[in-house]
């Protein structure tokens, strides 16, 4: 008998083993895609649903967002790559000013007329935190990380606001959760290189309007849709053009299984820019974070996780104002950022 508990010992030593290397590459594995996903293999093979409201029409040739910021004094990237690196841009006068209107307008809106529940939420967070939505392992490479508390700072503050109910048990009454939470993120972009850097366009410090929500598996493709109408509601009431794009398999997040992207028209910069993704995870963080939910028969299961873009300001910004731009360099304040910044149009 005591050979076999030797026996044991060893077996168990290396089942542990066995089972650290098992759970490392389950780590691994990505999301499967929904059935209407449309197969490819990167963003060329994504889908345009439809676009909405019409590219504004100027009867001057428009600048981009940089010029109009230059001779408004809108922004600092000079001295803000100065004190950290490009990348990380100050916003002066009237531009944060405006920057904070945007975030306070999207914030209230949300909340008033979409019943989300606001949160403020921490900006670093541990490693298990950002393991239970899909950034660990993959994109480490991709974070700022510190050493010495093992902490990340947030790339989105869906990582925090998801793992609220990290290891709990909820009840099938308290479903649907909404919450929406402003945050800065912090994105190191290290798979950027030769991509558009140009002024607002990508950045490693921008601000976010983030929706989160907790369903029931049954209802999260319904809620898909409802979330994509939230963040399209924010882009109408500023009368600016977009399209609706359907991210193929090649080009879905590492923790996704449909998502859409907001594309919004830039008409300085002459392009489509993303201000959103709004994407349904299923089960796929609940697994990983441990968030459940206890049904009606008091059944335990895993809960789906939904989150989306509410939406992020530097690439509005870029479309506001050069929507917005006049014939003479300067731009016209949205009317419905008006009561943000203390204005009469």
């Amino acid at each position: 008998m005591a050979g076999v508990a030797e026996q044991i010992k060893l077996i168990q030593s290396e089942l542990s083993a066995t089972n650290q290397q098992m759970e490392a590459l389950l780590l691994t594995i990505p999301n499967i895609p929904q059935s209407d996903v449309p197969i490819g293999r990167d963003e060329s093979c994504n889908e345009i649903i439809r676009h909405e409201g019409e590219p504004v029409k100027q009867d001057f040739e428009p600048k981009d967002h940089l010029d109009i910021a230059d001779q408004n004094g809108l922004l600092d990237l000079m001295r803000g790559a100065k004190i950290s690196g490009s990348g990380f841009p100050i916003y002066t006068g009237l531009g944060a000013r405006l920057e904070r209107a945007i975030i306070n307008f999207m914030l209230e809106y949300h909340l008033q007329k979409h019943g989300y529940t606001e949160l403020m939420v921490p900006l670093a967070v541990n490693r298990k935190t950002m393991t239970g939505t899909g950034q660990l392992p993959k994109l480490e490479d991709d974070m700022y990380h510190i050493s010495e508390d093992d902490l990340f700072l947030i790339p989105t503050a869906e990582v925090p606001v998801t793992n609220i109910y990290a290891d709990e048990v909820l009840s099938y009454k308290d479903l649907p959760i909404k919450h929406v939470a402003y945050t800065p993120c912090f994105r190191r972009e290290a798979g950027s290189y030769g991509k558009d850097t140009r002024g607002l366009q990508r950045l490693h410090q921008f601000n976010k309007v983030e929706m989160v929500r907790f369903t029931l598996p049954e209802e999260s493709e319904a809620a898909l849709e409802e979330m994509l109408q939230d963040a399209e509601d924010i882009l109408k009431a500023f009368g600016l053009h977009y399209r609706v794009v359907k991210l193929c398999s090649g080009d879905l997040s590492f923790a996704s299984q449909k998502t859409y992207d907001l594309e919004v028209w830039a008409p300085g910069s002459k392009k489509y820019l993303e201000v959103s993704s709004v994407s349904n995870f299923g089960e796929f963080q609940a697994r990983r974070a441990n968030i459940r939910f206890k049904d009606a028969s008091g059944k335990v299961q895993h809960l789906h996780t939904l989150n989306g873009s509410g939406l992020a300001t530097p690439r509005l910004m870029i479309a506001i104002l050069e929507s917005y731009q006049t014939a003479d360099g300067g731009f016209k304040i949205p009317e419905v950022l008006a009561p943000w910044m203390n204005l009469k149009l």
